[in-house]
């Protein structure tokens, strides 16, 4: 089974998501230039929100990710009550974890201060791992363990593939990396492969950059002029979001937990049409929700996007906003496809404005739709 979330959204003037030079992200799509937010931004902002940690984190089955851990494993050791002997002679190995290179060869030995944080004695690993609760206590028994056995010459010495053999375990697993998979180049770290796709949302129109300059006065000097200026680039743009869910993948990942499962696919539905980009929010405030959410639930594994009704970009008309006519465009365009492709799935939407679109059942709010999506995972 295949469920799959389009979502059409415009945001106010707004720098949601920025380039290395502090930009909206763009890219050329149809031969042009369109705001873009990318699928690793609107992740991040899924697993982050609200609704995730209400559903989730009460059960520990939010992930982390990080370089810090040997942090996590020395408040392990404490919680096992490990001596200091011991605690050094572990946490002395632990950056050591997860140093392949992409091609799996032992990357070079660090210098001196490599690896190591500001804080003294804060040691990095150098890959930021996706870590599941409950896997540092586990690398840290099965470490403890394993120094207990060699003794703590032969400890120091072991190779550190001897040390990621020692620890390799099976991932419990967090709803976060049973969407969103995981990868890493250690092999004491399970890779799991994503039940989720999430595409970079691109806007339906064209966008033209624009500039806000700004200046700071200082308050107590009583000059005139600024004493600070500077601009940053903004654009306003109407977004095509799509997410698609593998539920048999998704299930796997789970240990085919059900319950888990449709809550987690119920969870991902309203926090892809609630959870917002942080970029530069402070200064735009451009908090607009979806004003139209799509779900498609169908037997086959054939996901499809809906991206190319917007290879022409999108222009008002007289008598119809952007949304209004993104909204009529993707109606279009999906009739067209799934007609060409035969392709049999079961549709309901919810709006915000009076939109229809054929074979797809109308709900009247979010809430709505999730009961439907629900009935439909139930049978």
């Amino acid at each position: 089974m295949l469920i799959q979330i389009h979502i059409l959204q415009n945001y106010a003037p707004s720098n949601l998501n920025r380039d290395d030079t502090g930009s909206p992200k763009d890219a050329i799509f149809g031969g042009s230039r369109r705001g873009r937010i990318s699928s690793q931004c609107l992740k991040r902002n899924i697993r982050l929100s609200e609704t995730f940690k209400d559903a989730f984190e009460k059960d520990g089955l939010i992930a982390k990710r990080t370089q810090l851990l040997s942090d996590l494993v020395r408040d392990e050791l404490k919680n096992l009550k490990a001596d200091d002997e011991t605690t050094q002679a572990i946490l002395s190995r632990i950056s050591e974890i997860g140093r392949k290179g992409a091609k799996g060869e032992d990357a070079e030995e660090e210098s001196a201060d490599e690896g190591t944080g500001k804080d003294a004695g804060e040691v990095k690993t150098k890959q930021l791992i996706f870590l599941a609760p409950g896997e540092a206590k586990i690398i840290a028994e099965k470490l403890t363990a394993l120094y207990k056995e060699k003794g703590k010459k032969e400890f120091a010495k072991l190779k550190i593939a001897e040390l990621e053999d020692a620890i390799k375990h099976e991932t419990p697993r967090s709803v976060d990396i049973a969407m969103f998979g995981r990868m890493t180049t250690s092999k004491a770290f399970e890779n799991v492969h994503a039940s989720v796709q999430v595409a970079h949302a691109l806007s339906t129109n064209t966008i033209s950059q624009e500039f806000d300059y700004f200046t700071a006065v200082d308050d107590i000097s009583g000059e005139t002029g600024a004493s600070m200026i500077g601009d940053v680039e903004y654009n306003s743009s109407t977004y095509y979001k799509y997410v698609n869910i593998h539920w048999e993948k998704l299930l796997e990942n789970l240990g085919n937990d059900e319950e888990v499962a449709r809550r987690a696919v119920l969870a991902l539905v309203e926090s892809a049409a609630l959870s917002q980009p942080s970029g530069k929010q402070n200064s735009f405030a451009a908090q607009n929700l979806p004003d139209m959410v799509l779900l498609e639930v169908s037997p086959r594994n054939v996901p499809v996007s809906y991206a190319n009704a917007f290879l022409k970009p999108i222009y008002p008309k007289s008598d119809k906003n952007l949304m209004d006519v993104s909204v009529d465009a993707l109606g279009t365009y999906m009739g067209k496809v799934n007609g060409t492709f035969n392709l049999k799935a079961e549709r309901a939407f919810t709006s915000t404005q009076e939109y229809e679109l054929n074979s797809a059942e109308k709900k009247a709010s979010l809430a709505d739709l999730q009961n439907w999506l629900a009935e439909k995972i139930g049978q």
